[in-house]
């Protein structure tokens, strides 16, 4: 395998499908831990962050007058909230999964650290990171950097809904916007584009970390980026 351990980046937004059905979606939860089987049945290790953003995001609740700290915490209770239920899915089609919370919560589940983040994985687990880092003003993206270095990640697959890759502008409006197949993080920074938080990118900059962003409306793109296939964009360091 080209990896042996990745963390996988899903937006909120992904677990919901066309949100007809409310915040989570059976179907899209069902196809989304399909194809972390797929990848897991490869032997690769697996951990995930999901954001919050079908449930609530620190920026929406401040717009509707809630402090920003409250909105954070209210955000971080969502990424909880779909850890376990992708983590709920994973078990249902025979992964053992466990989702780690950055906010303790014992009664719940394990509360996060590396240590027993290496554990679940030496012990055949998919591991999903809940409660983003633990603390406001910090993105879900800033937070899947952190726990790829933290746990001596491979990769970082950053999975997008409809976008096939990075692009030189956004491609919905301009037509003659160029996809890069690869990009350093330093290219990213000094164009300003608009991939992941800034923090997230400045974080890998000296990080041996491949970054692929992929469409995830091609469930199979999981597996064929974990088999070594060159699908969307890679970023690189320096």
């Amino acid at each position: 395998m080209k990896y042996k351990r990745i963390l996988i980046k899903l937006s909120g937004e992904a677990l919901s499908g066309d949100g007809k059905s409310g915040i989570l979606d059976s179907k899209a939860l069902l196809n989304t831990a399909q194809a972390i089987k797929d990848i897991h049945s490869l032997g690769v290790e697996v951990t995930i962050v999901i954001g919050a953003g079908n449930i609530c995001r620190g920026s929406i609740a401040e717009n509707k007058g809630i402090d920003r700290v409250t909105g954070d915490k209210m955000g971080m209770l969502g990424t909880i909230i779909n850890s376990f239920a992708l983590s709920d899915t994973l078990n249902s089609i025979g992964v053992k999964a466990i989702t780690l919370s950055a906010v303790e919560m014992e009664s719940f589940t394990p509360t996060y650290s590396s240590t027993e983040t290496d554990k679940y994985l030496k012990d055949n687990y998919v591991v999903v990171f809940g409660g983003g880092t633990g603390k406001p003003y910090f993105t879900t993206d800033t937070c899947a950097t952190l726990r790829a270095i933290e746990n001596k990640c491979d990769a970082i697959f950053v999975a997008k809904n409809g976008v096939d890759g990075i692009y030189s502008d956004d491609p919905r409006i301009n037509k003659n916007a160029t996809m890069y197949k690869t990009i350093k993080c330093s290219e990213i920074i000094a164009k300003d584009l608009k991939v992941m938080d800034l923090t997230a990118i400045k974080m890998l900059v000296d990080q041996d970390i491949d970054v692929r962003v992929f469409n995830m409306n091609d469930i199979s793109n999981f597996y064929k980026i974990a088999k070594g296939e060159d699908i969307g964009t890679t970023i690189l360091k320096g």
